[in-house]
């Protein structure tokens, strides 16, 4: 029940993208970008859409990973000229001119994605997205530069649907940033604490004030996204309804703050994702991250021989995420399944603390391709190992 009752200076992303090769005031509609059901070993292509000829991608060539292009593709002497990927250098280059980088978020101003997107490229122009598919269309029709978007929080867990639109766009992650979140209780001004008696947010902000919420006795009303249950409250100028969101959020909409620092624990981080078109190279100059997605044929011990192939060569992994397979289940059941599939296929998605211009990551890799029955790397980028 997100409000729209008022567009904010930026006018919001949403399910109308505009063509950038048009007037940018004029909009039309985005047709759904289907799931890719083939699962093979194989790279995505950056530009999604560009050619027909790249369709059946071929394993990776783990020892020219960081040669020439990061990826083999079947008919690539047909294939048209695309960009250079980008290096670690000229991605902190670019960070440094961030006027030139349009990046989007999802939420309205205020949100705090919208203070992460600063923080991971400063004085760029933050573009609001009603949805996180708008914000992953928006970079894959060159609308925008970047997206940066949550994936997991330190009390609320993972960012589920984020990593599913991961699997089924065509984007590369190209960095991590984190967020120290602090909730405050907002209302519009004359408005007391005693005078609330429901207060709305993101499921998330609410979970993560449960005990504070519970206290005041208020009813729980879920939105969109912090920030516009801040604008909601303030446009509307309701006397009975506060909002959990961000200081920021409070000034922009005019709101009091009641209440600040209201998370039930101190230690509240948000990890996002730098998402672009075209991968960075992998380098050894800094601390790199890679992030990969696999599946895995059903027996025994199977996920513990996966993950054996980190361990074995000492790269330490630091998330580890497993997602339902869309579109397949395994119809095979026994005499006490009740007609029930016997099991799931999942997808696990790995985070590891290497680059893929390490040889034990290209080796663990490779040594993973054996048995795997699907596997994409998602990115390899700087890891943020400084304070949020």
């Amino acid at each position: 029940m997100a409000a729209n009752t008022s567009r904010s200076p930026i006018t919001p992303l949403n399910s109308g993208i505009h063509n950038p090769t048009s007037n940018r005031n004029r909009f039309f509609s985005l047709r759904p970008i289907k799931s890719r059901r083939n699962f093979h070993f194989h790279a995505s292509s950056s530009s999604s859409g560009r050619s027909s000829n790249d369709n059946k991608a071929q394993a990776i060539d783990l020892q020219k990973l960081v040669q020439d292009s990061p990826y083999e593709f079947n008919s690539r002497d047909s294939l048209p000229s695309l960009p250079r990927p980008l290096t670690s250098a000229q991605l902190s280059h670019l960070a440094a001119e961030g006027p030139r980088l349009r990046v989007a978020y999802q939420g309205v101003r205020g949100a705090y994605s919208e203070s992460a997107a600063e923080k991971a490229y400063p004085n760029c122009e933050a573009v609001p997205c009603e949805q996180f598919d708008t914000a992953f269309q928006a970079v894959e029709r060159w609308l925008v530069d970047r997206a940066v978007l949550p994936i997991e929080n330190s009390l609320g867990g993972s960012i589920h649907r984020n990593y599913d639109l991961l699997l089924r766009h065509r984007l590369h992650i190209v960095g991590e940033v984190k967020i120290a979140v602090r909730h405050c209780l907002l209302a519009n001004p004359g408005i007391k604490i005693e005078n609330l008696t429901r207060v709305l947010s993101h499921p998330q902000a609410l979970a993560q004030c449960e005990d504070t919420l519970t206290k005041l006795g208020l009813v729980r009303e879920a939105v969109d996204d912090t920030a516009g249950a801040a604008k909601h409250v303030a446009f509307h100028e309701l006397k009975d309804a506060g909002a959990v969101a961000s200081l920021t959020a409070a000034k922009i909409y005019g709101l009091d703050v009641l209440a600040q620092d209201i998370q039930d624990d101190t230690d509240n981080v948000t990890r996002f994702l730098m998402l672009a078109r075209e991968p960075i190279i992998p380098g050894t100059d800094k601390p790199f991250k890679t992030s990969i997605v696999f599946s895995l044929e059903e027996g025994p011990g199977m996920l513990f021989k996966a993950l054996a192939v980190f361990a074995m060569r000492n790269i330490n992994l630091t998330k580890i995420e497993s997602r339902p397979l869309p579109k397949r289940t395994l119809q095979t059941s026994d005499d006490n399944s009740i007609g029930f599939p016997k099991c799931f296929p999942y997808l696990f998605y790995v985070d590891f603390e290497a680059s893929m211009a390490d040889e034990r990551a290209q080796n663990a890799l490779g040594h993973l391709k054996e048995f795997a029955t699907f596997i994409r790397v998602l990115g390899g980028y700087p890891a943020d190992n400084g304070l949020p």
